[in-house]
């Protein structure tokens, strides 16, 4: 995957040297040296735990300025769910969808469009019996980075399918050329949660390559709705919406797995728990479970740091949309795609970041040095050093990277 392209950047200015996000990133990404954070952006992954902990608002999320639609001439909008979570007393979704086109998109497409038909083949898939149990969520990007640097032996478990954005992106932009836009004037736009899925529809994550166009912030675009929307509350409205409540479930925690009808399932959330369960998996002691969803924000993607509501209020907003949508509004045949469409072009394959040197020999010989660098050390994984843990400090020693003299409290053991 290219790393050049970083989903949270560093306000200098603000920066403290504070260590909160060092302590929470869970690939050990970020160190702090001289005062500032510096992330190592070959093993982020772009979860925004580091923007979520920070004090001093010093952690940037990255995704692009709204005035990128401008640059098309027909502009589509392709809304996660978890951005109608963010409006309280939401009666209708078509409100929301309404106000997008008020604030310059000619289209709506749903992503929870996508998470119906991804729900759909997902239940074909367990009913051939195929697939590796547990079977592991694809549709975290964040979760799936993690498994590619930390957890190689469970890539095996992850379904090999599409984001359900991916799925909505797609089909907008064919939607659009059927309808006579020339390809080159469509603009297809996903609006974000995460950074995590900034950067993997910026990259495109799966296949061979990006489905979207730009990839906005839900928090830049809320307070623009905001205005619109008490404007078209009392004017008659389009009917835009085509899903239904299953895939906008897809936004809260459990919602995929609902999805699949199935009640082994297990579904959780945050990075801390996400890392004992890949950890319990690799064990091999959840093999009773036939299907796990993984999301690395808390409560699921409307716990994502580019919302603006508070995660727990906006799942249950969420779940007030139950009375007020079809179970289900989206079919694989009515679609008539064949089933790769659905399925990844390029799958993700293991990073080897953590890999001490190319060469076997000298991968050996930093190995023994670490060792005997922490053995050395007090074992209280401080942070003072700048690194996250005594065993990273080692690492960092032995890679050149810091001195042994930066330990303030070996002599303290």
């Amino acid at each position: 995957m290219d790393k050049s392209l970083h989903t949270v950047t560093l306000d200098s200015d603000k920066c403290k040297g504070c260590i909160a996000c060092m302590k929470r990133c869970p690939t050990e990404a970020i160190r702090v040296r001289n005062g500032k954070a510096k992330v190592h952006y070959d093993r982020c992954i772009g979860c925004g735990e580091c923007v979520r902990m920070c004090p001093h608002q010093a952690k940037l999320p990255a995704y692009d300025p709204f005035e990128d639609i401008f640059k098309y001439k027909y502009r589509i909008a392709v809304p996660a769910p978890s951005l109608f979570g963010q409006f309280n007393n939401l009666e209708d979704v078509n409100l929301v969808l309404n106000a997008l086109l008020e604030l310059g998109f000619d289209d709506v497409f749903e992503v929870a469009r996508g998470a119906e038909l991804i729900s759909e083949e997902t239940r074909n898939l367990m009913r051939e019996g195929k697939l590796k149990k547990p079977i592991i969520s694809s549709a975290c990007p964040a979760v799936l980075e993690l498994i590619m640097m930390r957890y190689h032996s469970l890539l095996s478990h992850v379904i090999d399918l599409v984001a359900p954005a991916d799925v909505a992106l797609r089909l907008a932009r064919e939607k659009a050329e059927k309808e006579g836009v020339p390809p080159e004037d469509i603009g297809v736009f996903f609006i974000s949660p995460c950074p995590a899925k900034v950067y993997a529809l910026k990259t495109g994550m799966g296949l061979n390559k990006p489905a979207a166009d730009g990839v906005l912030s839900i928090g830049e675009l809320y307070f623009k709705l905001l205005g619109v929307m008490s404007h078209l509350k009392d004017k008659p409205l389009k009917q835009l919406s085509k899903t239904g409540i299953l895939g906008v479930r897809w936004a809260a925690s459990g919602g995929e797995s609902l999805g699949i009808y199935q009640n082994k399932y297990l579904a959780a959330d945050g990075m801390e728990n996400i890392n004992n369960v890949l950890k319990a998996m690799e064990d091999g002691s959840l093999n009773y479970i036939d299907f796990v969803e993984l999301g690395a924000c808390p409560s699921g993607c409307v716990g994502g740091v580019l919302n603006v509501e508070n995660p727990f209020v906006a799942r249950v907003r969420i779940r007030a949309l139950r009375d007020k949508l079809p179970p289900v509004a989206n079919r694989l045949t009515e679609e008539d795609k064949p089933r790769r469409f659905y399925h990844w072009e390029c799958p993700p394959t293991p990073q080897d970041v953590y890999k001490l040197d190319s060469d076997f020999a000298v991968a050996m010989e930093k190995m023994q040095r670490i060792e005997s660098i922490y053995k050395s050390l007090p074992h209280l994984d401080c942070g003072a050093c700048g690194a996250p843990s005594c065993r990273a400090f080692a690492e960092d020693v032995a890679r050149g990277e810091t001195t042994y003299e930066m330990c303030t409290r070996r002599d303290n053991q």
